[in-house]
C-alpha cells in the first residue's frame, strides 16, 4: 500500500485522498480573487476539511494559460499571513504549498507547511529537487510543457503519453538520487496539452503505476471540460465530477479540486462501487 511521510504525519492510500484547492492568487482561472481576507481563508478550509479533504494545497501565483511567473518575493509576500495561522488552526492538516521557487518551498516548510507541488518538476529553480531533499518533505512532480505563460502555445507530441511518461521516470530519478524519498506523480492534465492529449493521458492512467508512486489527478473544471461542452469554469462541476470518478477507476490517488463535497461523495460511490 503506498504510503507518504508527510513532515511527520502520515498519509495512508487506503483510499484516494483529496486535495483542496486555497487560491490566494488574484488572477486564478477560477477562484482568483476570491480570498479577501485571513478569517475567509480560514473558513474556506475548514469547510474543505469537514467535507473530506486531507490535504489542502495553497498557491499564491497562478498558473493558468497565459499567467505570468511572479517573484519568490511576491509569492512569499502573499503566503504570509496565511501558512502558519492555518498550520496551527489545523493541525492534523497535511498542507502542500503550489510553489516553483526553491526559495518559497522552505520559507513555507519553516512556517509549518507539510509538502511541495510544483507544477515544474524542478526544471524552472535548478536548486528546488535539492532544496526540497533537505527539507525531508514529500515532492509532486508535474509534467509541463513551457511555462504557464506559453504552455498553450507549445502543445505538441512532447505531451502524449509515452513522453510525459519519459519525462516523469527521469524525473522520479533525480528526485531519489539527491535523496526525496515521497515522490507523488503529476501528469499535468491542461499544461500545454490538446483536449485529446488530455483524454489520453486520462484513458491510460494506470500506465503510471509502473513508478510505484502516489498519482495526482487535477481536473477540476478545466479546459479538457470546457472546451467540449461549450461551457465556462463556473458551469463546469458536472463535467469534473464525471472526470473524477474516471480518474478513481484508472488509479488516481489524489484528487485536487475546487469542490470537496462533491469530489468525495465520488470516492464514496468509487468505493461502495470497488466493494460489489
Amino acid at each position: 500500500m503506498k504510503t507518504l511521510n508527510c513532515n511527520g504525519k502520515l498519509l495512508v492510500f487506503d483510499q484516494a485522498k483529496l486535495m483542496g484547492i486555497l487560491n490566494l492568487t488574484p488572477d486564478s482561472f477560477f477562484d482568483g480573487g476570491r480570498i479577501s481576507s485571513i478569517q475567509n481563508a480560514l473558513s474556506k478550509v475548514e469547510n474543505m476539511i469537514h467535507h473530506g479533504a486531507e490535504i489542502i494545497d495553497i498557491g499564491a501565483m497562478s498558473s493558468r494559460p497565459g499567467a505570468s511567473i511572479i517573484t519568490a518575493k511576491e509569492e512569499i509576500k502573499r503566503l504570509k499571513p496565511y501558512i502558519n495561522l492555518i498550520a496551527r488552526q489545523f493541525p492534523e492538516l497535511v498542507l502542500s504549498i503550489d510553489t516553483i521557487h526553491s526559495e518559497t518551498a522552505t520559507f513555507s516548510i519553516n512556517e509549518g507547511a507539510d509538502m511541495i507541488n510544483d507544477i515544474s518538476a524542478g526544471d524552472f529553480d535548478p536548486l528546488m529537487i535539492d532544496t526540497v531533499a533537505k527539507l525531508k518533505v514529500p515532492y509532486t512532480i508535474m509534467h509541463m510543457n513551457g511555462t504557464p505563460e506559453t504552455m498553450q502555445k507549445t502543445v505538441n507530441e512532447q505531451s502524449d503519453v509515452l513522453n510525459v511518461l519519459k519525462y516523469l521516470i527521469d524525473k522520479k530519478r533525480k528526485c531519489e538520487e539527491a535523496g526525496i524519498l515521497d515522490i507523488i506523480i503529476d501528469p499535468g492534465f491542461g499544461f500545454g496539452k490538446s483536449v485529446n492529449q488530455n483524454y489520453s493521458l486520462l484513458k491510460q492512467l494506470t500506465c503510471f503505476e509502473i513508478l510505484e508512486k502516489p498519482i495526482l489527478v487535477g481536473l477540476s473544471r478545466k479546459s479538457m471540460i470546457c472546451k467540449p461542452l461549450h461551457l465556462s469554469p463556473e458551469d463546469a462541476l458536472n463535467g469534473t465530477t464525471a472526470l473524477n470518478m474516471v480518474a478513481l477507476q484508472n488509479g488516481a490517488d489524489i484528487l485536487r479540486v475546487h469542490d470537496v463535497k462533491e469530489a468525495n461523495q465520488v470516492r464514496k460511490l468509487y468505493g461502495q462501487l470497488k466493494e460489489v
